[in-house]
């Protein structure tokens, strides 16, 4: 599921807020904060630690934007190098963040131990495949391929048009003055209603007809909380030369002869 926080410049961020996300997404917690001319990051696995630095940080630059996340792992380890925010082609002037699952087009190989989120910061958005993000055209190219994942970047490069490029905010909830890209950070007798007892925790989703165990929209598993094909549920076929020696019809052994009456 993932928490993406975005606090615009001169708006206090709610620490509160952050540890509701960070119990409910609690595989590695970071922030980015615009400080003048560069970007102020910090990550870690440990939600108080990170959430007491960025408050920290936050207090000396006060005036410049900021993001802090905090991830639910469904794409590549869980370690602190997979921890949001990350740097556009390893430029440290831009960075961004995300919640959601992203195309198949940049989810991790085998042995490749990066995020899906990761992987597109490092090899895939750096080569703007969608055209400049400043023009309308390459701006919603760059959502079309989103989906219903929702993207933050930062920037203090001067190539850039603006600080702050907020995609799918659509998708995203505001409450005072932030900007939560779902309701985890809400406490968890506030975060669904009786009708949001049927929500997906991927995309929020609500389906009032689910019948199975999968969420209609993202293929989430409600049982084991993995999303579908990787269902730790599912039980894995048996290959065929099994499953054709359970398939063979039985034989009876034939009977011996029995001697004729007198």
């Amino acid at each position: 599921m993932c928490l993406l926080t975005f606090i615009p410049a001169s708006v206090a961020p709610d620490p509160t807020a952050l540890r509701h996300g960070a119990e409910a997404n609690p595989h590695g917690h970071g922030f980015a904060v615009v400080a003048g001319p560069r970007i102020v990051t910090g990550h870690g696995m440990n939600a108080e630690e990170v959430i007491d630095l960025f408050a920290r940080v936050r207090a000396q630059h006060p005036r410049g934007p900021a993001l802090f996340h905090s991830r639910y792992a469904t794409h590549g380890i869980r370690t602190v190098d997979n921890c949001h925010p990350f740097p556009l082609g390893r430029d440290r002037r831009t960075v961004l963040a995300h919640n959601g699952v992203l195309p198949k087009r940049v989810h991790p190989g085998p042995y490749d131990w990066r995020s899906d989120t990761r992987i597109a910061a490092e090899d895939y958005l750096p080569g703007a495949p969608f055209g400049s993000i400043d023009t309308h055209k390459g701006f919603r190219g760059l959502e079309s391929w989103l989906g219903s994942s929702k993207l933050l970047i930062l920037t203090v490069d001067p190539a850039f048009d603006q600080q702050v490029y907020l995609l799918n905010e659509s998708k995203g909830h505001w409450d005072n003055g932030i900007w939560y890209s779902n309701r985890s950070y809400l406490p968890w007798s506030q975060r669904y209603t009786t009708r949001r007892s049927l929500a997906c925790r991927s995309c929020e989703a609500i389906d009032v007809h689910r019948v199975g165990r999968y969420c209609t929209t993202c293929g989430w598993c409600f049982a084991c909380g993995n999303r579908f094909p990787h269902c730790a549920c599912r039980r894995p076929r048996p290959n065929a030369a099994r499953h054709r020696a359970h398939s063979r019809p039985l034989t009876l052994p034939a009977k011996p002869p029995t001697a004729p009456s007198p």
